[in-house]
């Protein structure tokens, strides 16, 4: 005779789910939400005379969170993703040894807000080009002792899932003259499943990075001018010289996207101005 023996398991840890919300490129806004933190701005550049910024951050969620903060280093790859590394590529510096920022965890009530300061150091020791970290914003679990977890015999198994959000944000630091450029080339719309869809190569030369908006409007062939897309924050970040970037246009705009042309233009976000850097045409037919 066979006896059924049941098995039971009984965690008493729990599972975290790593949840990573990336800046760069990461965001159109100069602020942004995840999970309950606010951050502004989204990216942090140091160039000319300046060496102190301050981020902000604000909780606006419903209960007191914990975030502690560090510095993670990506490399931008060619479709626009980005990948963890922990030694820079050829022509890639890290921003990570040139800054310090206090605190370093934050715990913030609901509706509290929390400056992070940041300070470029070692300047001397810097070579012209362009320096990138990323601070990392990642929540603490509120982990109870075990003495004060609810005993249960569920006679089953149990498994505390808890969200870890994280955001990240750039830190750039920019030595000597901004000459970066960039091309618009490789354009190709095409209209599949009736979704007009544009995908174009941006082309960075020069020893900084590119971060700015595309705006596409199309002009029919009476000259009528008509914004059927525009992308904020679009960034072709160092060492990579060049980046794919694809987007669905307007369908309710009411235009003939199998006449007239797409006009695109690139302009560049700075923190006092802006500047178109980069425009190109595409015939319809």
């Amino acid at each position: 005779m066979i006896r059924s023996v049941p098995l039971v398991f009984l965690f008493r840890f729990p599972i975290y789910i790593i949840c990573i919300a990336g800046s760069l490129l990461f965001s159109p806004t100069t602020s942004s939400a995840q999970g309950d933190l606010l951050i502004s701005p989204l990216r942090i550049v140091f160039e000319g005379a300046k060496k102190s910024q301050e981020i902000n951050l604000a909780n606006v969620g419903k209960d007191t969170a914990t975030y502690a903060i560090s510095v993670v280093d990506y490399r931008m790859k060619a479709d626009g993703s980005f990948e963890q590394i922990t030694e820079p590529d050829s022509g890639q510096y890290f921003a990570g040894p040139y800054i310090r920022f206090f605190p370093r965890k934050v715990t913030l009530a609901p509706n509290e807000a929390q400056v992070v300061k940041l300070q470029v150091i070692k300047t001397a020791q810097m070579a012209d080009g362009e320096y990138r970290s990323h601070l990392y914003f990642r929540a603490v679990p509120d982990e109870k002792p075990l003495g004060e977890q609810a005993k249960k015999d569920t006679g089953g198994i149990s498994i505390s899932l808890k969200p870890i959000f994280g955001i990240t944000t750039p830190v750039i630091l920019r030595v000597g003259e901004n000459d970066a450029n960039v091309i618009l080339s490789d354009l190709d719309f095409t209209i599949p499943n009736d979704t007009p869809r544009l995908s174009l190569s941006f082309n960075r030369t020069g020893k900084m990075s590119v971060y700015g908006d595309i705006k596409v409007d199309h002009v029919s062939p009476s000259g009528k001018s008509t914004q059927v897309k525009i992308v904020k924050g679009v960034g072709v970040y160092t060492p990579i010289p060049a980046r794919r970037f694809a987007m669905e246009l307007d369908r309710d705009k009411k235009v003939d996207y199998h006449k007239g042309k797409l006009h695109i233009t690139y302009t560049l976000q700075t923190s006092d101005k802006s500047e178109k850097k980069a425009e190109a045409d595409v015939e319809l037919k």
